[in-house]
């Protein structure tokens, strides 16, 4: 889990300095929309749109945005007709790499990932082909500062978390899927607001990564996490800090 772990580290911090709203409105619109249509409008009775919420407030989405995200789900107004769909394939080096995407038009999305995982030297794969090298796992990252290490661990193992440690600034618990909302709640009644929350694939194995491999696989994985389509990318990469912050800038 550690290359992913600093890639996802690296990248929050970028996007604190970056702010692109666009695209992170825009995946959070559409998870929102997403968990209201399967299980309804009621946050407190959806734990996916209750989750999605949390993500979005903690990124300082609009309230009116999320009020019309979520009425377009229900279909209360009109909106696009999403579908959600994975997608897997190599990277550079062979790294395995696992996509969740929301779209409303599924031939431009694929077309799209094909031409960018051509493009680093990498090609699409089967469905199945690299689904088994992942599992489901929650993770939470919530700030260090400010935090007792401590408590924060009594009460997340309480709750149900798996195991909880530190990455740079800030601790990352995990969670099974079935504990990921019990754990999220208990850290939020403590009065700690997570940075970061979702469950999402996690590679059981790495494949570690330096000079133009590395590169290709910084500059792809950039690439993925932008396009509006693509709700998550998990891959199997492990690259040393120094080469993320250096090709991210």
């Amino acid at each position: 889990m550690a290359g992913h772990s600093k890639w996802a580290n690296t990248k929050h911090r970028k996007a604190a300095v970056d702010a692109k709203r666009g695209k992170i409105f825009t995946t959070l619109g559409r998870e929102i929309t997403m968990a209201a249509k399967i299980g309804g409008g009621d946050a407190d009775a959806n734990p996916r749109l209750r989750t999605a919420i949390i993500k979005a407030r903690a990124a300082n989405m609009p309230m009116d945005n999320i009020k019309r995200a979520t009425q377009k789900g229900t279909g209360e107004i009109p909106g696009v007709s999403y579908e959600e769909i994975t997608y897997e394939g190599y990277g550079p080096g062979g790294v395995a790499i696992f996509m969740e995407v929301t779209t409303d038009n599924r031939n431009r999305t694929v077309s799209e990932i094909r031409h960018a995982l051509s493009k680093a030297g990498g090609n699409m794969g089967e469905n199945g082909c690299v689904a088994w090298m992942f599992h489901n796992k929650g993770i939470i990252s919530v700030p260090a500062e400010g935090v007792d290490e401590d408590e924060l661990m009594d009460t997340v193992l309480t709750a149900g978390a798996e195991d909880m440690q530190q990455m740079d600034d800030s601790f990352e618990i995990t969670t099974e899927p079935a504990d990921f909302d019990a754990v999220l709640a208990a850290i939020e009644e403590a009065g700690i607001t997570p940075t970061d929350s979702e469950v999402r694939m996690i590679p059981e194995n790495e494949v570690s990564l330096d000079g133009k491999d590395a590169e290709k696989m910084i500059k792809l994985m950039d690439l993925l996490e932008d396009h509006d389509d693509i709700k998550s990318v998990s891959a199997n990469f492990d690259i040393a800090d120094e080469i993320i912050e250096r090709v991210l800038g």
